[in-house]
């Protein structure tokens, strides 16, 4: 009984608050009932010194210069600065003609409320999209009537909007990875800059050992006495002739011993042809020159004729026609690799001194010699292209250990070059640089290269076409319609890159390309456009620009 006591209370409090609480015009929003809250006149929102009778509210007739007597018509739908006065006593310019209210409120039961043109009200056309409860064609203009959709539009679009709730939650958590990575990625440029400063001071000091190593080796040079003006010392030449004259004396050898070889051969057949004629010539026949030859051939047989070759003497022949590198009789490289002169072997008096006394002497011969030819006294010993092989050598090391601490710089360089780019946000591009997607668009197929390249390729085959290299990261404000799909870039301040000087465009400028992009939970090409010649704009998808996911609303109405 108490229950049912309390029921009847809460329903005769609701009933009476319902009543004391008057309604909206039609056409008003929840944000402005408080300006047609009177039941007797009505103040213009925007010129409240100009008072209305109720009655005027809605009347299809413009009074108020804001427009706000009629928030359920379409009078006012064109009234602007520029229009004139609807109301023939007003004669001061002070008044505000911007329309006050934002549209015909359409309260959309069942899906969201929202707001109608004015200029749309009563036009015969039934605006789902914005008013899917048909309130603003009240008048049914036509015999148009507007059935109230709600339902099964707001059922559709709480689908989408839990799928795009999904959506945006994969791919915010696909930018907290992508900006993982590339914390990552610069971490490891930070920890090779501090490698390469190590391995830069560690070459600085191997090049400044070598070039005191190089000027000690040219010193040491120029502190002998004398120098052969050809390649190499006397004793070197020498020996390149002993080694030449051997070298010609055992081609000879063995040219003599194939001669040879060839004559026993020949030798031997002709006494094969000589020993049968002998055999089968007929003695009966009487023929002076056959009889003579026979005699011949048999005193040639009884001679006794020493042995033109033996096995020893072959085996001795091959030993003397090997190479001396083959025998090792002489051994070449020891003597050609030699760095000292026929001079040089004077110094080795030295080594009869004893230690003590060796060097003290040797440095002060050599110093002597570097002080008179730093002074001009004496001419210095060393000819052009004679330069020994330890000088040779030393520049050498000093040229490769240069070249390696120059290369190092260079990457130093480059690095810290790297880590004052601009990658986005979070330096979220840094995790894409360098991959690429494409898009199959009719007769072409387009690539985009992050923060590298866009490319145009024809598919009948022929040369790629540059769209444009990467310049920089900008923004771009955009105003678009976002499909039911989201692939779109909607409205508000978009991330851009901008990709410039491609390949020249007959009779154009050199290509370029404007990126637009969006968020997205896949890294995808969503639409390609020339705006003008040789100038195009790409809309693409992608987590990588979804960084206001963790504070809500802007990535939420974006994807």
């Amino acid at each position: 009984m108490r229950s049912v006591t309390c029921g009847i209370l809460w329903s005769t409090l609701a009933h009476s608050v319902l009543a004391a609480e008057p309604s909206r015009p039609r056409g008003v929003g929840p944000d402005h009932a408080k300006f047609y809250k009177s039941s007797e006149n009505f103040a213009c929102i925007s010129n409240p010194s100009i008072s209305l009778s109720v009655s005027q509210i809605n009347d299809d007739y413009c009074d108020c210069p804001d427009g706000s007597d009629e928030p359920g018509t379409s009078a006012c739908s064109f009234l602007s600065d520029l229009s004139p006065s609807y109301i023939s006593d007003l004669s001061s310019d002070n008044f505000s003609r911007s329309i006050a209210l934002p549209g015909f409120y359409c309260k959309n039961k069942g899906h969201q409320p929202g707001y109608v043109p004015f200029i749309s009200v009563n036009d015969g056309v039934c605006d789902y999209d914005l008013c899917c409860d048909g309130s603003d064609e009240w008048a049914q203009p036509g015999g148009v009537k507007c059935d109230n959709k709600c339902k099964e539009i707001g059922k559709e679009w709480r689908k989408n909007d839990e799928q795009r709730k999904k959506a945006l939650g994969a791919a915010g958590k696909k930018r907290k990875e992508l900006v993982a990575e590339a914390g990552r990625l610069r971490k490891q440029v930070e920890d090779r800059i501090q490698t390469l400063g190590t391995q830069i001071q560690g070459s600085t000091l191997k090049v400044k050992s070598l070039e005191d190593a190089l000027a000690d080796a040219e010193r040491q040079e120029r502190s002998k006495v004398v120098r052969s003006t050809g390649k190499g010392s006397k004793i070197g030449t020498l020996i390149q002739q002993a080694k030449d004259r051997i070298e010609e004396l055992r081609e000879s050898l063995v040219e003599v011993r194939g001669q040879r070889d060839t004559g026993i051969a020949r030798v031997a057949e002709l006494e094969a042809i000589l020993s049968t004629f002998k055999a089968e010539y007929n003695p009966n026949f009487n023929d002076e020159g056959v009889k003579r030859a026979v005699r011949s051939w048999e005193d040639y047989v009884a001679q006794d004729k020493p042995a033109i070759s033996d096995a020893a003497h072959d085996r001795d022949f091959d030993e003397i026609a090997k190479p001396d590198s083959e025998t090792g009789v002489i051994k070449w490289s020891e003597w050609e690799e030699a760095d000292e002169s026929d001079t040089d072997v004077l110094y080795q008096i030295e080594e009869y001194l004893p230690v003590a006394v060796r060097g003290w002497v040797d440095q002060r011969l050599r110093d002597l010699r570097v002080l008179l030819v730093e002074n001009g006294i004496i001419a210095a010993s060393t000819a052009p292209g004679s330069e020994s092989k330890t000088v040779t050598d030393a520049r050498d090391a000093l040229k490769a250990a240069q070249d390696s601490e120059s290369s190092l710089r260079n990457e130093l360089s480059g690095h810290k070059d790297d880590l004052e780019k601009d990658y986005g946000l979070d330096n979220v591009f840094r995790a894409l640089k360098g991959q690429c997607i494409s898009k199959d668009s009719g007769e072409y197929n387009y690539e985009l290269c992050w923060l590298d390249r866009t490319t145009q390729k024809s598919k009948k085959g022929g040369s790629h076409t540059g769209m444009g290299d990467f310049v920089r990261i900008d923004s771009v404000t955009v105003d678009d319609d976002l499909p039911p799909d989201g692939k779109g870039l909607g409205s508000g301040v978009r991330v851009a890159l901008r990709y410039e000087n491609g390949q020249h465009c007959w009779n154009g400028p050199n290509r370029s390309t404007l990126v637009v992009l969006a968020c997205a939970e896949q890294d995808e090409i969503w639409k390609i456009t020339e705006e003008e010649k040789c100038v195009y704009r790409m809309e693409v998808g992608t987590p990588a620009v979804c960084e206001a996911s963790s504070n809500g609303k802007a990535a939420k109405d974006e994807l």
